[in-house]
């Protein structure tokens, strides 16, 4: 076997379909265009989603939901976390600087305390929001919570 001698295999190549070739090719005519209409047209072009000027599927259907541009994301930070960090670092002033500093949230994120733990040292905590029940829980043990 010489390179001048390979071939495909049988049925591997097909011919392609030559169009516009007159009436003996079987695609003469209007070369398989169809009659009239924007696509038998030289030059036609349709849109990405366009489904031949039937109403399009993000318009069928139904408009859902809204997105609050005045949302504030908080960032959690658990009684129990709290309480973590302050046995790990051995501090009793906990601020948004501090957690940053120590890599627990970003410079641009804002903590708010919840109350999902057990507290047992008297911390000074500085955040963004507090709740009820994790404010409660800071102030049974002689701690204070400041929101800024």
């Amino acid at each position: 076997m010489e390179l001048h001698n390979l071939k495909p295999a049988i049925g591997a190549t097909k011919s392609t379909k030559r169009i516009a070739r007159g009436q003996g090719s079987g695609h003469g005519g209007t070369a398989t265009r169809g009659h009239k209409g924007d696509g038998s047209r030289s030059g036609a072009y349709t849109k990405r989603n366009f489904e031949g000027g039937q109403m399009p599927l993000q318009m069928r259907l139904p408009k859902i939901g809204f997105k609050n541009p005045n949302r504030v994301e908080y960032q959690p930070v658990n009684l129990s976390q709290l309480q973590a960090i302050a046995d790990k670092f051995g501090v009793d002033t906990i601020n948004a600087d501090f957690l940053t500093e120590k890599g627990y949230i970003s410079r641009t994120q804002k903590i708010k305390v919840l109350g999902n733990g057990e507290l047992t040292a008297k911390l000074s905590i500085q955040a963004h929001a507090v709740s009820a029940s994790a404010k409660e829980a800071i102030e049974k043990l002689g701690g204070t919570i400041t929101v800024a």
